[in-house]
């Protein structure tokens, strides 16, 4: 029991973040080859999708 959950962490914390960086870095290298094309377009919608950017924080002082 405590193993199935120690596995779905690890994929979470580790697995899903690697994924989303290769598939950011091969949209990345496909648009600098070919340009823009539908498949750049999808694997950046997916990274987005498995690890959205962190937005900026606004300072108010």
């Amino acid at each position: 029991m405590i193993q199935k959950r120690i596995a779905q962490w690890a994929v979470m914390a580790v697995a899903l973040p690697l994924a989303a960086a290769g598939a950011r870095r091969l949209s990345h290298t496909m648009e600098a080859r070919r340009g823009p094309t539908g498949v750049s377009r999808l694997l950046r919608k997916g990274a987005d999708m498995l690890r959205p950017q962190q937005a900026k924080r606004r300072r108010f002082f």
